[in-house]
């Protein structure tokens, strides 16, 4: 995908570090939003990490995309012109967005989503802590306090709408659903991060 796509993440703990242009700090390349400038010299957002060139990290926050527009970060860490798109926060947000359903359609297709707050209910139950729980950001408010008691410690997840879940999931709408724990639950953590981050403001407080 041109825009970065794929599946493939390196993980939070593998010890690489990234430093922002912005902040100047290091943090987990993971958690991190890389960039690479184009052909055309404009910006492109990597968010899988795999395009080639050299690679301009950001903290994966708005207002850090923001920031590096606005002080011409972008050509400042690139030593040359850049063309910086004046959508790219929202572009981001969207390839983050389709990331972590991609994500959650895959923990599907090897048997580990279970949908619906019954069965999300039964399994919690059944089978103790789930790697992430999935609450419809559109839900009844009650519904999602419901399934935030039942998951206790298990982290819940409240950044899609029910009609992206639910077409995700091969249904017509999904408000509750669970994941199992293991490698695609610890991935879809990852990436659930670096969308909070990008969120728009009423997004972020539906």
């Amino acid at each position: 995908m041109a825009d970065g796509g794929g599946n493939a993440h390196p993980t939070a703990v593998d010890g690489a570090t990234r430093r922002c242009i912005v902040s100047g700090a290091h943090h987990p390349r993971a958690t991190m939003l890389r960039f690479v400038v184009g052909p055309d010299d404009r910006i492109v957002p990597d968010v899988a990490g795999k395009l080639p060139g050299r690679g301009l990290w950001l903290c994966a926050s708005r207002d850090m995309v923001h920031t590096a527009i606005g002080r011409k970060l972008f050509a400042k860490a690139a030593r040359r012109r850049v063309v910086v798109d004046a959508d790219l926060a929202d572009r981001i947000e969207a390839l983050l967005e389709r990331r972590c359903l991609e994500i959650i359609a895959l923990a599907r297709r090897a048997g580990q989503v279970v949908a619906g707050f019954g069965k999300v209910r039964e399994s919690l139950r059944a089978k103790g802590p789930a790697g992430v729980v999935l609450a419809a950001r559109d839900g009844a408010p009650d519904g999602r306090a419901k399934v935030r008691a039942l998951a206790g410690d298990t982290p819940v997840l409240d950044l899609f709408d029910a009609a992206d879940l639910g077409h995700t999931l091969g249904r017509e709408r999904t408000v509750h659903a669970a994941v199992a724990p293991g490698r695609l639950a610890e991935v879809l953590l990852i990436e659930a991060e670096r969308l909070k981050g990008m969120r728009r403001t009423e997004h972020a407080s539906r």
